[in-house]
């Protein structure tokens, strides 16, 4: 008989599975049967010191050649009976899941071993590694398939920085002569990794904690280079600089024409060397003086008191009003960009606004110190700049105490473009050996007119900032999974929204000539998929919101049913029909621009019912985002139009003083009255609640920081309490959290829009106006779906405390008869009525 031993791995030093069963495609006489057999799994501590899983089986020698087929099952808390392997096949033609082996000749007695990893957060990178009775050593792991030879070496905590030449001599740019290097030996997924035999002095992980290393290749063409760890958790440098490798008279950064210092704080962190780090310990103290910290404690005492029952965190997307923050847009009149300590003292500011979740544009490392964050070249280090992983775990637990759910932003799409410590030509320089990045054919099939070769050309572009990543490759595939775990495991994140998901199942095509790519957009699927299938297996409660401008239902279908199994899109229409300002043409209704006009023409109200009326089908809606307040743009008559805030949007960028800001105001009113109101799960762009008025751009944001805490109590005072109030409205009313919406009654002439929103136990009616004149006399609406009774005015945006004209119903109540309601309607806003129940 052939002996098999099966290994699951799960990587997380939780033990959230149990009674685990091996699932495979032999009968009880060990041989192939279409009628799977099941046997229990017996779970130990792995290596890396995480619960796993193993069984062993034996199958008859007859069947050696044969290809079997193998999966685990599990139960935890989040059900029974659920499928352990999340990764499908390597077919564009399906979507199965499972794994296989073609069973070997007996070797040695051995038992041929095959073995899952469900993620690696804990098997690449500098690890921690656990033999019987010892404490952990230290294990070193790298993908490198093309790989000649690879070694880790280590550089000095000073500068961070080994230089492509490693000058020895040279402190700055050199290795540390003190420790290794190390040697790695190649396994056969093409995995190198160190061996505490070859390399004793790793049998002591705190000898390395806190230690800079790289990994010097040998690549597939003999060249020697230097390249970070992609699965580190953190990147040494906190600044902008990038020494290039070059001798330092040289060492100069286009944009910033100085030299590198020598000095870790001034080195871009996307080049830097990466770090040894414990990642089961944190910070005693939010910041120390000096680097490394002093004082840490285990993670469990550190989550220990993380939670507070009067101010329980949100877990449900429905019950979320989303804040929209960007940590480097903080730190209002300080010559820097704001940090995780900015973010920590906005936080009662936050719940005062009443939020119960903030957005973090995206954290892990990215190029330079100012920067949006949507080039990631670190999908485990979180931006050093910004405070880096300690900081953000002592804002989530802050965030937690507060009642504040954290979802984070992360970037699968594309890499850092200036990547070439990172992802870019890691172990090869061949384009069609770029490991982590999709290239189609060979590079000797590209050719420019003139017959020069375009080795770019088999690259692809999904209208991103960069070239799509190698999707159908389960190594690629994984570490986005594992560092999205990663952050919900050791930060305890609550939840995603993943960047431009349409890139990745949508927009592929060919670098050379713009031809669509339909096996990258399958293999893009097969991604998305298996991250979401990852994240509910590990959390079911994790919160995972795409950035899909597809209006594609299956985004937030489940995997079963071909979906791509998220809880919510975000739904760009929504805001073009709303704001819609950096977009030409008329297939927009685009009202609070338009009535920015000052006239009373008819608006397009039909053309925003209709987004409106979608916004229940799992959607994120908002009247601004970080995309759409500044940053998009399009060319008129040889004109940039930029977008812009909603306030100078609402008078078309008149001067906000006088009657104009009251104006402008009241449509702002309408159009955060519209989002949070609608059935789509709200979110707003920090700044909005003060009536923000600078262009938040990408290229210029730090010059463009508003001063949230300052305006709140001044010009900003007004919008603030609407915010306020209205947030509270949505919160403490069901009905107004369903999906359940119905457009009861569009007028574009008039400007008007009714809609009704409930549940089993409450009834609402919002009636809004764009017009420029209230309905001082009434408005008549006849409907017989708004449903005969008694409704009372619970809410008007015009109020006096609001700024408004205090033009309303006075919180009366009004009778339905026959469908007929007639109810008084402000000029630029919205009354809010509830069904009196008897």
């Amino acid at each position: 008989m052939a002996i098999v031993q099966f290994n699951y791995c799960t990587g997380l030093r939780r033990a959230i599975f149990n009674n685990p069963r091996l699932i495979g495609s032999w009968d009880e006489n060990g041989r192939y049967s279409q009628q799977w057999s099941s046997i229990p799994m017996q779970q130990i501590i792995g290596e890396d010191g995480c619960p796993s899983f193993q069984a062993t089986v034996q199958l008859d020698d007859s069947q050696i050649g044969w290809l079997f087929r193998w999966g685990v099952m599990l139960d935890s808390t989040a059900g029974n009976n659920l499928w352990g392997i999340p990764t499908e096949i390597h077919d564009r033609n399906s979507s199965d899941r499972y794994r296989t082996f073609t069973l070997q000749s007996p070797n040695n007695a051995q038992s041929q071993q095959e073995t899952y990893y469900l993620v690696h957060s804990r098997r690449l990178g500098a690890q921690q590694y656990y033999l019987s009775g010892q404490q952990p050593g230290l294990r070193f792991a790298v993908w490198a398939p093309n790989a000649r030879n690879v070694e880790v070496v280590f550089g000095n905590r000073s500068s961070g920085y080994i230089a492509d030449d490693a000058f020895r001599d040279d402190p700055d740019f050199g290795m540390d002569s003190n420790l290794g290097p190390f040697p790695m030996l190649r396994t056969e997924e093409g995995i190198w990794q160190t061996d505490i035999r070859v390399s004793p002095e790793l049998a002591d992980f705190s000898r390395f904690d806190h230690i800079p290393y790289m990994f010097r290749i040998v690549n597939e063409a003999g060249r020697v280079v230097y390249r970070t760890d992609l699965y580190s958790r953190c990147q040494i440098g906190k600044g902008n600089i990038n020494p290039d490798g070059k001798p330092f008279s040289n060492r100069y950064r286009d944009r910033q024409d100085r030299p590198f210092s020598g000095n870790y704080l001034d080195l871009d962190g996307t080049k830097s060397c990466s770090v040894v780090i414990n990642p089961d310990t944190v910070t005693r103290n939010f910041q120390e003086p000096v680097w490394p910290e002093v004082e840490f404690i285990p993670e469990q005492e550190f989550w220990s008191n993380e939670f507070s029952l009067l101010r329980p965190v949100p877990q449900r997307v429905e019950d979320l009003v989303i804040y929209e923050l960007h940590i480097g847009s903080l730190g209002y009149g300080q010559n820097r960009p704001g940090n995780f300590e900015d973010a920590i003292a906005l936080l009662p500011y936050l719940v005062q606004l009443g939020v119960n979740a903030v957005e973090l544009l995206p954290m892990s490392e990215f190029r330079d110190e100012v920067n949006w964050g949507y080039e990631t070249s670190h999908y485990f280090a979180l931006e050093y700049s910004a405070g880096g992983r300690d900081q953000l775990k002592h804002f989530i637990r802050e965030c937690h105490r507060y009642g504040i759910a954290v979802i984070l932003d992360v970037v699968y799409n594309h890499f850092d473009p200036d990547g070439e410590r990172a992802e870019w030509a890691y172990d090869s320089d061949l384009p069609e050996h770029n490991i982590y990045y999709w290239y189609e054919g060979n590079s000797n099939d590209y050719f420019y007119p003139d017959g020069r070769r375009f080795p770019e050309g088999g690259y692809l572009d999904n209208w991103s900032t960069g070239f799509a990543p190698r999707f159908y490759e389960e190594m690629v595939r994984k570490m986005f999974i594992s560092s999205a775990v990663t952050l919900m495991e050791e930060f305890h994140v609550d939840g995603f929204r993943v960047d431009q998901t349409t890139s990745m199942h949508s927009y592929n095509q060919l670098h050379l000539d713009g031809r669509s790519v339909g096996n990258a957009n399958i293999f893009g699927a097969k991604f998305l998929r298996e991250w979401t299938r990852t994240m509910k297996l590990i959390q079911p409660n994790a919160i995972l919101i795409a950035e899909d401008h597809s209006d594609w239902e299956a985004v937030t279908e489940l995997p079963d049913v071909g979906g791509l199994g998220f809880d919510a899109a975000w739904y760009a229409n929504f805001y073009h029909h709303l704001i819609g300002d950096a977009r030409q043409g008329t297939e927009y209704a685009k009202l609070i621009p338009t009535a920015g006009y000052g006239t009373d023409q008819p608006l397009a109200m039909d053309y925003f019912a209709g987004a409106l009326g979608s916004s229940g089908h799992n959607k994120v809606v908002y009247h601004e985002s970080h995309d759409e307040a500044g940053n998009s743009y399009y060319e008129a008559g040889g004109h940039r139009v930029e977008s812009r805030r909603t306030i100078v949007a609402a008078v078309n960028g008149a001067p906000l003083i006088g009657e104009t800001r009251r104006y402008a105001e009241a449509r702002c009113r309408f159009a955060f009255g519209v989002s949070i109101l609608s059935a789509g799960t709200p979110m707003f762009l920090m700044g909005e609640e003060i009536g923000a008025q600078r262009p938040y751009r990408y290229t210029d944001f730090i010059n463009n920081r508003e001063d949230l805490l300052g305006d709140r109590q001044t010009n900003g005072q007004q919008l603030f309490r609407f915010y306020q109030d209205l947030i509270q409205l949505r919160r403490t009313h069901s009905g107004l959290n369903s999906h359940l919406i119905d457009i009861i009654h569009v007028h574009n002439a008039n400007r008007i829009i009714a809609f009704k929103r409930w549940d089993v136990t409450e009834e609402f009616l919002i009636v809004a106006s764009l017009n420029n004149h209230p309905f001082s006399s009434g408005y008549t609406i006849n409907n017989s779906r708004i449903g005969d009774g008694q409704w009372q005015e619970i809410f008007n945006s015009d109020a006096s405390l609001y700024g408004g004209d205090n033009i309303g119903n006075f919180g009366s109540y009004i009778s339905v008869i026959n469908g007929f309601i007639h109810p008084i309607v402000p000029a630029n806003g919205f009354v809010v009525f509830q069904r009196v129940r008897t």
